[in-house]
């Protein structure tokens, strides 16, 4: 690995430790172990995160947006930074981490992801 590929790996997960403190208005439970963080890419003097949501109807969604900008300013701020919203694809509990699934079981009794097993 070069040390440009080690910076890049170091900011990415900088990135997730930010991300892991932004959660989502109606499920306490941040966004990166929600699986709302769909990319993460970084490019220079630039990062790029790509969020999804629960719900594409969700009445605050710019809030989510607005957290995870200002999160990133904060922790990178010599840093380009744009938060996009991905309304497109739909998420579904499977693309949360496992913390996430436990975190979710501990709050709700349940692990949401197995129900679509069934």
């Amino acid at each position: 690995m070069t040390s440009t590929e080690n910076e890049t790996n170091e900011i990415k997960r900088k990135v997730v430790e930010v991300l892991r403190n932004v959660y989502d208005p109606e499920i306490p439970i941040n966004v990166y172990d929600l699986g709302l963080v769909y990319s993460i890419d970084i490019d220079k003097n630039k990062i790029v995160v790509v969020l999804g949501l629960t719900s594409p109807f969700c009445p605050i969604a710019h809030l989510v947006v607005k957290q995870a900008e200002d999160a990133l300013r904060n922790a990178f701020p010599d840093m380009e930074i744009h938060v996009e919203l991905d309304l497109e694809r739909v998420w579904n509990p499977s693309m949360m981490t496992e913390e996430g699934k436990k975190l979710f079981k501990i709050l709700y009794g349940y692990d949401p992801s197995e129900l679509m097993q069934k």
